[in-house]
């Protein structure tokens, strides 16, 4: 194997620990050709579409890649900021927010990057700036609470096989999931609580999670337990009863069956049985995206009011909330233990040598 170019190292450089904070990707413009190479590159992986090869391909590059980008680019626009892909803000964003909310509670060297598994930046591009940057110890952060092999493990994919071309190579550490961690589930709480504050409580309060194609879970993949999980621990920490909220699943594609009850087609139930408000979340997204704000957002609200509703709401993902800020870093800190030196460890080493020094003063040591 031809291993990459090591980057120039100089002597006495000082080692950092790096947290690399993995979302799902965006393409760099709303338009058809910028949404062509994006797409072919998400539904190539072989982990998102488990079709046979030869098949899918032909379905890819004959059908998908000829009719999907343009009708995809006219969503993206709607939902397009004057900085970019809202993706992509937020999770640029949270990476900077995290690495201040570190430098305060960790005194060793440590750098918070951000990448996209498909799209700009890459995964093998920042783990290798990263690398030059002297972080010899990484922890690959997914922006995904809940396990999924077709999101979490082919972010893992990408980063074992960068690491498979590199020489020298650095600690790699993977985060599964966090769907249950009490900081998360509190801080969708808070979000959600803060939203109520201003707006009011709806009649139904909708979760709606990524869907996944229903054989995945025949297959072993754990995600629809992790979401049932994390909408039951939303639900404890929100004071709801059963009929107070529904569980759905959104963003099916193709003509297979995807793990159920769909979220549009919940919506248009509510609005048929005289639900008047409905407000709508997506715990699974940390960062509003064009399935939140295009999908649920308006597209939602279409399906709900169309078929009676008479009002609706969507609450904004996690983002930039200082309690989710607080628990992603917590979460991290969690997995860095032994990589890391905090701030409170320090002020307990001074404490420990000054109170030695006291005992060696008391048995008459010199000063």
């Amino acid at each position: 194997m031809k291993y990459l170019k090591e980057p120039d190292y100089a002597h006495g450089q000082q080692a950092r620990t790096g947290i690399l904070l993995v979302n799902l990707g965006t393409p760099a413009a709303p338009t058809a050709k910028a949404l062509r190479p994006y797409l072919k590159e998400f539904l190539s992986d072989p982990r998102v579409v488990e079709i046979p090869r030869l098949v899918w391909w032909l379905i890819l590059n004959g059908i998908i890649l000829n009719t999907r980008p343009k009708k995809s680019a006219e969503k993206y626009a709607s939902i397009w900021t004057t900085d970019g892909s809202p993706l992509r803000v937020h999770t640029e964003k949270q990476a900077k927010l995290l690495q201040g909310w570190l430098g305060e509670k960790v005194t060793s060297p440590i750098k918070v990057e951000y990448a996209m598994r498909y799209g700009q930046p890459s995964v093998t591009a920042t783990l290798a700036k990263m690398k030059a940057d002297g972080c010899d110890r990484i922890l690959i952060l997914p922006a995904y609470p809940q396990y999924a092999a077709s999101s979490t493990g082919t972010a893992f994919d990408m980063a074992f096989a960068w690491l498979q071309k590199v020489r020298n190579q650095p600690a790699l550490r993977t985060l599964k999931h966090y769907h249950d961690h009490p900081g998360y589930i509190a801080a969708l709480a808070s979000n959600i609580r803060d939203d109520w504050q201003k707006n009011g409580r709806p009649d139904v309060l909708v979760m709606s999670f990524h869907g996944v194609p229903r054989y995945t879970l025949e297959k072993g993949d754990p995600y629809h337990c992790e979401c049932q999980k994390t909408g039951r621990l939303l639900a404890e920490a929100l004071g709801l009863e059963a009929h107070q909220f529904r569980l759905t699943f959104q963003s099916r594609f193709g003509r297979a069956e995807w793990i159920q009850p769909y979220t549009d087609k919940t919506l248009e139930a509510l609005g048929k049985e005289g639900v008047k408000r409905v407000d709508v979340v997506a715990p699974g997204f940390t960062s509003d995206c064009l399935e939140t704000l295009e999908e649920l957002a308006m597209e939602g609200r279409e399906t709900f009011l169309k078929a009676g509703g008479k009002e609706f709401r969507y609450i904004p993902a996690l983002n930039e909330h200082p309690q989710w800020i607080a628990a992603l870093g917590q979460i991290a800190l969690e997995n860095l233990g032994g990589w890391v030196r905090l701030d409170d460890e320090r002020n307990a080493d001074e404490a420990e040598r000054q109170a030695s020094r006291n005992r060696a003063l008391a048995m008459g040591a010199r000063t």
